[in-house]
């Protein structure tokens, strides 16, 4: 600072030996820099990253035009209350001020320039990338703590307050805190890693315990939602969710959900024709897919009939319902078509014999 003031004073000396007059020299040229700062990243930096095939270098220059051309600007301002030989405490005051508002400019860059480079980290990451659509809202907020208490922090420093107690009492009250909220800090802990490790994603079919099934509609820091197949959402906490064993139905190499309709043919059925049946029944079947193909298997002889599978894939697992009912429902009406009994439960009651002693009629 010293030494650009001592660079200036043979212009600003033109201009007579008043310290106000010398000050609003410095002013004019400070406004007179940042316009030619402003232009040369619109018209020079602007056009040189316009040749390349990433937008995220436009972007971080348009965010960068304005904090540019307002840093200049206040440190003008800092170099004028500098030559107008203000009284110590009021340069004290401008100072810091000065200093404050440059402090915020540069915090506000950086919080909207790294939500835009996360942002497009993630668009162009993959499953083992660290910052993923889905973890885009734990990094973006975490960014922005870091950012801001940074900003708060030397903010403070510009107006020489002493931050040694203020820590020490957050520290405190972190501890009273964190002891108070112990099931809200578990539940923000397992969304972290739930959001980090992502054994599941928005729109995947889950199993909670085989308890609870449903379509996962939003995971939070704090709870994960589901939708269950009777349109009610479900609200479960991140720490029973990191504690249960999720099943997720739409994980694996593909999304696609295999159904097994299992079915009992009397003793004595041709099971040669039962297992063609079925096979067509799987391969007429407009929403069973054909990759991979429907398979039927022989399993066991059971206590009143054979059991045979079809077994048969679906694109999602939210069409297990209706497919097979559709599957059931054909299957029903070939087998009473082709005369193939289907065996039920039931039970015969067998008198060995009767008593020999003769009924009489009770007397009165």
């Amino acid at each position: 600072m010293d030494t650009l003031l001592q660079q200036l004073k043979p212009i600003i000396g033109l201009f007579g030996q008043s310290p106000y007059m010398q000050a609003a020299v410095v002013i004019l040229l400070s406004l007179l820099a940042a316009k030619l700062v402003s232009l040369l990243v619109n018209r020079g930096i602007r056009k040189l990253t316009g040749h390349t095939k990433s937008t995220l270098d436009d972007q971080l220059i348009s965010l960068l035009h304005r904090p540019l051309f307002w840093s200049v600007v206040l440190l003008g301002l800092l170099l004028a209350a500098t030559v107008a030989e203000l009284s110590p405490s009021l340069f004290t005051f401008t100072r810091s001020a000065i200093l404050s508002l440059l402090l915020f400019w540069w915090m506000l860059f950086s919080l909207r320039a790294s939500r835009v480079i996360l942002i497009s980290v993630s668009r162009h990451s993959d499953t083992s990338s660290l910052v993923r659509p889905q973890t885009l809202p734990l990094f973006t907020n975490l960014v922005a703590v870091i950012v801001i208490a940074l900003g708060v922090y030397f903010i403070f420093q510009a107006w020489d307050v002493d931050m040694t107690a203020w820590l020490a009492s957050a520290g405190i009250a972190g501890i009273a805190i964190g002891f108070a909220a112990k099931d809200t800090l578990a539940n923000l802990f397992s969304g972290v890693f739930i959001l980090a490790d992502s054994p599941y994603k928005i729109g995947d079919y889950v199993v909670i315990d085989n308890n609870v099934r449903g379509m996962v509609t939003h995971i939070g820091i704090r709870s994960t939602r589901l939708l269950t197949r009777d349109d009610v959402e479900v609200t479960i906490p991140n720490s029973v969710m990191g504690n249960s064993k999720v099943v997720n139905e739409s994980g694996g190499p593909y999304e696609k959900y295999r159904i097994r309709i299992r079915v009992s043919v009397a003793y004595g059925s041709d099971i040669d024709q039962v297992c063609a049946l079925l096979q067509t029944i799987g391969e007429e079947e407009p929403q069973v897919c054909t990759d991979p193909a429907p398979r039927v298997r022989f399993r066991s002889f059971g206590d009143s009939g054979l059991i045979v599978d079809l077994m048969a894939w679906v694109e999602k697992p939210e069409l297990r319902g209706r497919v097979t009912h559709l599957l059931n429902s054909a299957i029903y009406k070939r087998f009473m078509a082709q005369g193939i009994e289907i065996p039920y439960s039931k039970q015969d009651l067998y008198i060995k014999s009767l008593p020999d002693t003769p009924w009489q009629e009770p007397s009165h």
